[in-house]
């Protein structure tokens, strides 16, 4: 069938790419339930219902929808905070649910645009926290060894010992698993992306555990100690996919701690899942616009009906995403598909999936939680400016000793102070002063009167939306003390942007300002007076 951008029928290789990301998606929505304290067939019901409902109803046609990496520090949370009041993992359910409402009626309200408030530099350091507590977690699974700390640093400090109380068969298993996935994008180019390496670690995972007899009940010696090769090594299943079906308990969801969680959920998944649109429409070859808010309805229905049914939350993916459109997606059919797929999969190979052990999935998240937190995060922030190296530390350690919502906050309150001890006014926090005037026909001039920062960049664009498209416009920031870093980035997508509609923003002023890095995006600060 020919491939069409419209949207109006599915091609063929939108059939092909949802193979290709059920592929993928099944060892990560494996490993992400287990990760989050979930059943491990939770995240595969997230993963069907985002691709056959939220997929369907969406308004980014092209992302997929499912669990992700970045809320299992959330899902953890609520069921550990939860479990005293009851069956955690049941209030939890009840949580995802009225989360899911929320983001439906968030998006009705078209809040899609405060994606735009969070600056990156905090959203980057949210992830590499949360990259940092899955591998706390993950790395003890790998090994074979039961924690006793609960807390990312307590959980980080224990290593060294559970290094030395580790299950050689469980490390033979998560180190070969590792070797793949850091290996196979190097060693099989273009044929591990038709190929995911996550697939073909839960494969050779599966066979080596089924060679070292991973998963009877009994032990075996090595060096004079004693190790055990049950099954809590292994996946645990319910049977079926309805079996693993549960309801929610909504008895305590007006709890302080069942809104707190609430929030994250909501506040979370929805900044990440906008995130994810705006990128894969900048990567779409027929530049399609999304409909960010929609596509928000779309994730809350989703997640509503998750909760009511035993799945995980979920999010538009931007792994599977991506993956998605280089593997030819052309229109939203491929993530229903991915979802069908799961579907069949699930219902006829269950006995395969009970075979997977852990230390293959831990292996998994340890490689997602390293690429969350990778160095080249932190060179990029130096790079960027000293002082967002402050914010994005700041806001990893203040997660990693509270939660994501207090990390997030500290990050913002940082980078706010930092501004102001830069110069920059309070009263330019949130309101943009602009100065619009028709110079010539179809050219307009834009003069900034105040400090351009990330909290008034909405109020900048709400202004600057008065202008026709299409025009020649000259923004001139030589009367603004600051330009923050954030306003310098969402000025150079929207200068793009507003080039795709024929338009050509020209930014003038900058000139008169010191950065404070080399790097293109840095802030800056005006050195000359105004006369």
């Amino acid at each position: 069938m020919k491939r069409t951008a419209s949207g109006s029928s599915f091609p063929f290789g939108d059939i092909v790419s949802g193979f290709l990301v059920f592929l993928i998606a099944l060892p990560l929505s494996l490993g992400i339930s287990v990760a989050s304290g979930f059943p491990p067939l939770a995240g595969i019901i997230t993963a069907i219902v985002g691709g056959m409902l939220s997929g369907v109803l969406a308004g980014a046609p092209l992302t997929i929808k499912g669990p992700a990496a970045g809320l299992i520090v959330i899902a953890v949370g609520t069921i550990e905070t939860l479990a005293p009041l009851g069956n955690g993992y049941r209030l939890a359910l009840a949580v995802i649910a009225i989360s899911g409402a929320i983001q439906v009626i968030l998006g009705l309200l078209k809040v899609g645009k405060l994606r735009e408030f969070f600056p990156p530099t905090v959203v980057h350091g949210m992830m590499a926290a949360i990259g940092l507590i899955i591998i706390s977690k993950q790395v003890h699974v790998l090994l074979g060894v039961k924690p006793s700390g609960k807390s990312p640093l307590e959980l980080l400090v224990e290593i060294p010992q559970s290094l030395l109380l580790l299950n050689p068969k469980a490390v033979l298993i998560g180190g070969v698993s590792l070797l793949l996935l850091i290996g196979m994008p190097k060693v099989a180019g273009q044929l591990s992306k038709k190929i995911p390496s996550p697939l073909v670690v839960v494969i050779v995972a599966t066979l080596l555990a089924q060679w070292l007899e991973v998963g009877k009940e009994g032990t075996y010696q090595l060096a004079g100690r004693t190790y055990a090769t049950g099954k809590d090594l292994l996946i645990n299943l319910p049977g079926s996919l309805l079996k693993a079906i549960t309801f929610p308990d909504f008895s305590h969801v007006f709890s302080f701690s069942s809104w707190k969680y609430i929030i994250m959920f909501a506040l979370v998944g929805s900044l990440e899942s906008l995130l994810t649109v705006e990128a894969i429409d900048q990567i779409d070859p027929h530049r399609r616009q999304s409909n960010p808010d929609k596509d928000l309805v779309a994730i809350g229905v989703g997640n509503l009906v998750c909760g009511l049914i035993g799945g995980l939350p979920m999010i538009s993916e931007v792994v599977r995403s991506s993956a998605n459109l280089n593997n030819g997606a052309q229109t939203r059919w491929a993530n229903w598909f991915h979802g069908l797929f799961l579907l069949l999969f699930v219902a006829f190979f269950p006995h395969w999936i009970g075979q997977i052990p852990l230390a293959a999935l831990a292996a998994i998240l340890v490689h997602v939680g390293y690429r969350l937190a990778s160095p080249k995060q932190f060179k990029h922030i130096w790079q960027i400016g000293k002082e967002q190296m402050v914010v994005f530390v700041t806001t990893i350690v203040v997660t990693l000793s509270t939660d994501l919502l207090i990390g997030v906050a500290s990050g913002i309150v940082v980078k706010w102070a930092i501004l102001w001890i830069y110069g920059a006014s309070p009263a330019s926090a949130f309101k943009s002063y602009l100065s619009i005037k028709q110079i010539a026909q179809d050219v307009f001039y834009v003069g900034v009167g105040n400090d351009a920062i990330f909290s008034n960049f909405l109020s900048f664009k709400k202004q600057f939306g008065q202008i026709p498209q299409g025009q020649q416009v000259v923004i001139d920031f030589s009367k603004a003390p600051i330009v923050d870093c954030t306003f310098m980035e969402r000025l150079y997508q929207l200068q793009h942007a507003y080039a795709n509609t024929g338009g050509k923003i020209q930014i003038t002023g900058l000139e008169q300002h010191a950065p404070f890095s080399a790097h293109p995006l840095s802030g800056r600060r005006r050195t000359t007076s105004i006369v």
